[in-house]
């Protein structure tokens, strides 16, 4: 078994991102909840402990709090911002509230470079994202760095093996910051970087069989990258105990259902059986127009069919998912961990309370670039392995507003062109993601000598690593120009194409 990093969570949206930095460094880390007792992390045999960021004060009533136990366990501890925060909190420093927030773009001057800075140059741009900051230091500690506003940016308590940074080096902001959690890992925690994506697949195949024994798997397959990879993981676990479920929702792309058909009866071999539900669903998305809603039904109604479904299938105990960590991250609810809502994934924030089947989540740890190594070291083809996402949900969530046959027709054609387009000049395998969105507006235009009064479809195309933030494409305009010109020409009911040019943050990459 790999040696294992504990990152604890404390509600940071880079918590994740925390998590894929150590294993670029090829150390194995697992994400856990930031009460997680000590006893816990010492019976799993973590080497060592990072305290995440978090949007909180560590005064403030309801602010996470891990257990103090941890800095008893005889194991190094990072603190990164909050987590620095916490650390002076819980050992006997001080913390106050900063009367010039640091946000962004920030400098860092290293006064000694102990183990945590060592081979780094004096001077160095960092990120920071804290109102916080520590103003007297816990007994042990020395400063290592200091930042603009800040005399603690970096905090070091060499015997015990305790360090901490005000900023966030897990960013690509902050210069040199892999360097930093290197030098944790590995100078002070003393890790091996041997974890690889076999060792991963090796363990999750071990997993996936201590736990499924000899019970059957239920798997929903859209042809996707995630689900494609979670029934490719599942089925080399367990084999014919496997069996795959696609769902024609009637919210898939033009030819999509006959194209997983034939993709996944070619390669995979796999039990695969095809339920239209497509009336079903549409039946219940009538009139539904706020984005929460719709995803819950579509989640709610997936769940039913698939229910149904072991009628046909004989007794299954388990539902297999390919839920990310973006998609576990992006969907935790203030109730239950400190971070903040931005949506409900169908995958995990859809389903019912009292689902018949147990979840199994195969990939529920790894991000996208983490899942497509994984499936290429499956042996999936290259059309499935680097398939651009789409979402559980989902046309369903790029029609705007009501949902009807006539604007997912015209969304699929829109769409079509889009994606002909985008493989025909190559950008296609170029970009995260390129699709279109249906907009309820009509705008007046001219086709031929008459005027027509028709919709708006807007082209949303990405660039990005791991969906977490996200950048417009720039794409040729003679290319964007071909696509406007063809949607407008060849998709009846669409009289004005738009190009969304908004990163992530602040807009997220689906519309809703």
């Amino acid at each position: 078994m790999s040696q294992t990093i504990a990152v604890l969570d404390f509600g940071s949206q880079l918590t994740q991102v925390i998590a894929r930095r150590i294993r670029e460094c090829h150390v194995y880390s697992k994400i856990y909840h930031f009460s997680t007792p000590a006893e816990q992390l010492r019976a799993d045999g973590i080497i060592g402990i990072i305290l995440s960021g978090g949007p909180q004060s560590v005064y403030a009533r309801t602010a996470p709090h891990p257990d103090p136990k941890i800095f008893e366990l005889g194991v190094p501890v990072l603190g990164i911002c909050y987590g620095v925060q916490l650390m002076g909190h819980f050992l006997g420093g001080t913390v106050a509230l900063s009367k010039a927030r640091e946000y962004g773009h920030g400098h860092l001057t290293i006064k000694r470079p102990g183990r945590l800075f060592a081979g780094l140059p004096r001077k160095l741009r960092i990120w920071n994202s804290h109102g916080d900051k520590l103003t007297r230091l816990p007994p042990g500690f020395v400063a290592t760095a200091v930042s603009e506003n800040s005399p603690y940016s970096g905090i070091e308590d060499a015997k015990r093996r305790f360090y901490g940074i005000q900023f966030h080096p897990e960013v690509f902001h902050t210069e040199r910051g892999v360097d930093m959690i290197r030098n944790f890992l590995v100078g002070v925690c003393g890790a091996r970087q041997d974890w690889t994506t076999k060792d991963f697949i090796a363990h999750a195949v071990a997993d996936i069989r201590a736990r499924v024994g000899k019970s059957r798997v239920i798997l929903g397959l859209s042809g996707g990258v995630d689900s494609s990879v979670a029934a490719a993981l599942l089925h080399k676990a367990i084999g014919r105990q496997l069996t795959c479920v696609f769902v024609d929702n009637g919210l898939l792309r033009k030819g999509e259902r006959h194209a997983v058909e034939q993709l996944y009866r070619r390669h995979f071999h796999i039990d695969l059986r095809v339920v239209d539900a497509s009336r079903l669903f549409l039946r219940r998305l009538k009139g539904v127009t706020e984005p929460e809603q719709k995803r819950k039904i579509i989640g709610r109604t997936f769940v039913e069919v698939f229910e149904k479904s072991l009628r046909s299938i004989g007794h299954a105990d388990f539902l297999g998912q390919g839920t990310l960590y973006p998609d576990v991250i992006e969907s935790v609810s203030i109730g239950n961990n400190p971070a903040s809502l931005i949506k409900t994934h169908h995958n995990v924030g859809g389903l019912p309370a009292r689902m018949k089947l147990k979840l199994i989540e195969p990939l529920r740890e790894l991000f996208k670039d983490e899942v497509r190594a994984v499936g290429s070291a499956l042996g999936l083809p290259r059309e499935v392995v680097w398939r651009q996402p789409f979402p559980g949900p989902g046309l369903g969530v790029r029609v705007m507003g009501d949902i009807t046959a006539e604007k997912l027709e015209i969304l699929r054609d829109a769409d079509a062109v889009l994606q002909e387009e985008m493989m025909r000049t190559g950008y296609y395998w170029k970009v995260w993601q390129s699709f279109a969105v249906f907009l309820p507006v009509r705008t007046v235009g001219v086709f031929g000598d008459e005027r027509t009064y028709d919709y708006v479809v807007a082209l949303r195309i990405v660039e990005s690593t791991d969906a977490m933030t996200a950048d417009w494409a720039r794409l040729p305009h003679d290319l964007l120009q071909k696509i406007s010109s063809r949607i407008t020409n060849e998709v009846r009911g669409v009289s004005r194409v738009v190009l969304d040019i908004s990163s992530k943050p602040p807009a997220t990459i689906e519309w809703e």
